[in-house]
């Protein structure tokens, strides 16, 4: 555990993946985390049980909501006594490459992709930023975006798109909430192991799929979960506005 001071910290998207991995480094770390989920309380509540310490909290809602995503910081600032830091790490992923894509389900993969990755992010931050203005505290905010923003994603343009805006709303902030000594920064993580690619990754394109990065693999949850710790550090107040790429030198830009 570290010899600083405990910080309450609202990791959305937490019942599993990435942001299940952010909330147990946290926890190790010696935090109190709030474990956000929208839908699998089972799973959440799972990432809860395995986390170091105590004082820790579930909170739910759709983030894509914004009277949901001020009552998820609220119930997270409850729940720990204060918040410190707030990870966006919640995100909606659905598949709708264009050809073979009707243009309602177009229009309804646009909407939820950006509901939830971008709107509910601003709001999140907005909610989480102003109870940290109000106490004076030292936040962070850290943002989970992608290397799709930058590489692309033919089959989730939406998704490409979304993630692009998440690493805009990042710096727009960090200038924003310097004055408020909040910092702001974002990870970008390449193709990363989690049980929702793992049969992707035990298809025929796994090998190509590794192949995308000179080391040969892909990332694992625990070394983007890394890099989200480090960037919300107190230490790491000098990279506020960053955008960190984590994938591996699998796309350089």
């Amino acid at each position: 555990m570290s010899a600083r001071q405990s910080r309450g910290v609202l990791v959305t998207g937490a019942s599993g993946g990435i942001g299940r991995a952010v909330a147990r480094r946290f926890a190790a770390d010696g935090d109190r985390v709030a474990v956000h989920y929208a839908s699998s309380r089972g799973a959440a509540e799972a990432t809860l049980e395995s986390l170091d310490g105590s004082g820790h909290a579930l909170v739910r809602g759709d983030v894509a909501d914004p009277a949901a995503a001020e009552a998820v910081v609220a119930a997270a600032v409850e729940g720990l006594g204060g918040l410190d830091v707030l990870v966006n790490n919640a995100a909606a992923v659905i598949p709708h490459p264009l050809p073979e894509t009707s243009y309602a389900e177009w229009q309804a993969a646009w909407q939820r992709i950006i509901g939830v990755n971008v709107f509910g992010a601003a709001n999140l931050s907005y909610c989480a930023a102003r109870h940290m203005i109000e106490r004076g505290a030292a936040g962070r905010i850290v943002n989970v975006g992608s290397r799709g923003a930058y590489r692309g994603e033919p089959d989730m343009p939406a998704y490409g798109a979304s993630k692009a805006a998440l690493h805009s709303l990042g710096q727009s902030l960090a200038v924003s909430l310097g004055p408020h000594g909040i910092g702001v920064a974002s990870v970008a993580p390449g193709f990363t192991s989690t049980p929702r690619v793992e049969a992707r990754l035990d298809a025929d394109e796994g090998d190509a799929i590794r192949g995308q990065s000179p080391f040969g693999r892909v990332a694992t949850a625990d070394e983007i979960a890394s890099a989200v710790a480090y960037l919300a550090s107190p230490e790491a107040v000098w990279t506020s506005g960053a955008v960190l790429d984590v994938n591996g030198a699998s796309h350089l830009r």
